[in-house]
């Protein structure tokens, strides 16, 4: 079985999420939505996530304002973070034709009803594309909008890695 951890990111926050929960289920490529497809339509199951922008998915708007944000602020971002594709073009590109899959964000820790929780939608858009969304949406916290990830979310995302890895069989 074939599995893909592709996720996008701005600060690091979720790609270090999408580290983790490749090595829970072992034996999972991670790759970057933002520099490409690399071979995600051969993959048995994906596992998509991204941050938490404006209570949803991140816009090419959004990624353009943290991009703005962060040269003013002198503060780097990870590669094509700004400027590449996103997540939701990711997506659209995709046809699950059944396979399995799950979704995953990175959000501040506060209700979903005042932040938002772009698993959900990412969880949706897999489900409109073909795929069996095998898991509920999981949500791991960062400190604040750049990070750092709250404490024990990488110990958290490695089981949640894992508990997939086992209901995948």
């Amino acid at each position: 079985m074939s599995v893909i951890v592709a996720y996008e990111s701005m600060y690091g926050n979720t790609r270090q999420i999408a580290e983790a929960i490749a090595e829970g289920i072992g034996n999972a490529k991670v790759i970057s939505v933002n520099r490409g497809d690399e071979g995600a339509d051969d993959a048995d199951v994906v596992v998509v996530g991204g941050p938490t922008h404006m209570h949803g998915l991140a816009t090419s708007m959004s990624r353009k304002g943290v991009g703005t944000g962060a040269e003013e602020e002198g503060t780097e971002l990870e590669p094509g973070a700004a400027d590449g594709p996103g997540l939701r073009e990711w997506l659209s590109k995709r046809e699950g034709d059944g396979k399995r899959a799950a979704a995953f964000d990175t959000r501040i820790d506060k209700s979903p009803m005042l932040t938002g929780a772009a698993s959900r939608g990412i969880a949706k858009r897999l489900h409109r594309r073909g795929y069996d969304v095998v898991a509920d949406p999981e949500s791991f916290f960062v400190e604040d909008s750049e990070g750092p990830l709250a404490d024990g979310e990488l110990e958290r995302a490695k089981a949640w890695g894992a508990s997939l890895a086992e209901q995948l069989g």
